[in-house]
């Protein structure tokens, strides 16, 4: 007679165990993303300073490139330089190759879509995103479009002879399994005077 009954609580205790685990696991995802931010603005500080290539700790492979806000809807985050899996878990990257943004030709800024970039489902067009770079006035862009594109089929048309701005993340925002072929992509041009 005790041993079903020990059989269950064992069973509920290590289900109980497994549940802290994956609850803990999905916590450190965004406790990660906040503490970042933090280190992220005290190395971009340094980076307005005039120090270069400020590792926001010792063993980072990245470094503040940008500053970029969405104010009508809270967002104020540090953008790093590249964009692979392991930079994107601590910030927004500027993807390599393009302008810098607020000169000539479309800029692209890519984050995950469950922590940095999840404010991307709040924004509309006519919101006003800034990005700031250093030893620049901020660069001020209007959206002026919202889109779900393909990311095997899609081009980025690089605008050359006026700014531009593209932020991207994976979609559906609310999806279960990460990945996949869909973005959301945020368009945005200058803003006028």
């Amino acid at each position: 007679m005790m041993r079903p009954r020990r059989g269950l609580a064992l069973g509920a205790l290590l289900l109980a165990a497994v549940g802290a685990w994956q609850v803990a696991e999905g916590a450190w995802i965004h406790l990660k993303a906040r503490l970042a931010q933090h280190l992220l603005a005290r190395a971009w500080a340094r980076t307005l300073a005039g120090e270069a290539e400020v590792r926001p700790w010792p063993w980072a492979d990245t470094w503040p490139v940008a500053r970029l806000r969405v104010p009508a809807r809270g967002a104020d985050l540090i953008v790093l330089a590249g964009v692979s899996g392991r930079t994107l878990a601590f910030g927004p990257g500027l993807a390599p190759g393009g302008p810098v943004p607020g000169t000539p030709g479309t800029a692209i800024v890519s984050g995950h879509r469950d922590t940095h970039f999840g404010v991307l489902r709040r924004v509309r067009i006519g919101d006003e995103v800034v990005l700031e770079v250093p030893h620049r006035a901020p660069a001020r862009f209007r959206v002026r479009e919202l889109r779900v594109v393909d990311a095997r089929t899609a081009v980025v048309a690089r605008a050359a002879g006026t700014p531009g701005l593209v932020l991207l993340t994976c979609y559906p925002f609310d999806a279960v399994v990460p990945g996949g072929p869909l973005r959301y992509a945020v368009v945005a041009e200058a803003a006028d005077g």
